[in-house]
């Protein structure tokens, strides 16, 4: 019988994780294995951090790698270790609560890596007021038969939209197919408000678009050439794949803070647990001054109404 391969610890600050069976191979298509993992995100340490500080996360994990099934994991399990941070949130729907990770430091992003989670998808809240966002994601969602160079296309029109308003967009790969534009926010309105004004800009998008961009509300009725500017990210306990977040998909893609001059030459597989951590040690965290750039949405709440006025439905509920 084969002998089982011993833990490995890997110290970060003054902690210790244990991690165990490190050769257990997570993406079988490049054969990068959990250790692989968790050397990936000790590269880009403090860009992984600094995309999930201080928020509720969702961890999406692998327990047997890609070949087995995905978990999505709310609450942290119990036997976590004492120095491990969490936030509480309440879920009305079921009037239950969850004490989910609350990442402060790296060894619990690591933490998590052990406990074989692959994917981060942090809130757009933190913990100091998880019911006022932060941060406003523009989700670029290309539909089945739309092609990079449309998602390039109406990337280029945001950022435009964006840079009208005055507000500093930080654009990233999904890691899939689509690519994300966050903004800082000032945390001064509820989840409701800044879908509302996230709604308005995707509009003022499809506008400019010339027919890439559409912002139908059900998939059905979507032109599948189109983009969806998906709006409903903003949505309460709706989540997307953090920046540097690795995703479950075969070739172990990250999702990669681009710069803006970056748009019209790189794709998506451009970035892996290979490529980014030489990426990350040149250029650093491309998303690191996020922080310093906060934009006030009264602006777009301006637009909402106006739209409104001018017979715009508001945004339908996200379970509708």
């Amino acid at each position: 019988m084969p002998t089982k391969p011993p833990a490995v610890e890997i110290e970060i600050d003054d902690r210790v994780v244990r991690v165990s069976n490190p050769d257990r191979v997570y993406f079988p298509q490049t054969g990068a294995t959990k250790l692989d993992l968790v050397d990936y995100y000790l590269a880009v340490g403090p860009g992984i951090v600094n995309a999930l500080f201080e928020r509720p996360c969702m961890l999406h994990r692998f327990p047997k790698g890609l070949a087995g099934d995905k978990v999505h994991q709310k609450r942290i399990p119990g036997g976590a270790p004492p120095w491990l941070e969490t936030v509480q949130l309440h879920f009305p729907r079921w009037n239950r609560t969850a004490d989910e990770l609350c990442v402060t430091e790296l060894a619990s992003v690591i933490w998590a890596v052990q406990m074989s989670t692959v994917e981060f998808h942090p809130w757009n809240s933190r913990r100091a007021d998880t019911e006022k966002p932060d941060e406003w994601r523009i989700d670029l969602d290309p539909g089945p038969e739309c092609d990079w160079a449309t998602v390039r296309r109406v990337a280029h029109v945001a950022h435009e939209v964006l840079d009208e308003l005055g507000a500093t967009g930080f654009p990233k790969t999904s890691g899939g197919s689509g690519m994300h534009i966050y903004v800082r926010i000032r945390p001064d309105h509820g989840f409701k408000e800044v879908r509302r004004a996230a709604l308005a800009f995707a509009r003022e998008v499809e506008r400019r678009a010339e027919g890439d961009v559409t912002t139908t509300w059900w998939r059905k009725d979507r032109d599948p050439a189109q983009l969806f500017v998906d709006y409903n990210q903003n949505a309460r306990d709706h989540t997307i794949a953090a920046a540097y977040s690795v995703r479950g998909v075969p070739d172990a893609r990250v999702s990669a803070p681009i710069r803006w001059d970056e748009i019209d030459t790189v794709v998506p597989g451009d970035f892996t647990i290979d490529t980014m951590p030489p990426r990350f040690a040149e250029l650093g965290d491309l998303h690191g001054d996020i922080d310093d750039h906060v934009f006030d949405i009264a602006p777009l709440i301006e637009w909402a109404a106006r739209d409104e006025a001018d017979g715009a439905a508001p945004p339908a509920e996200p379970d509708a």
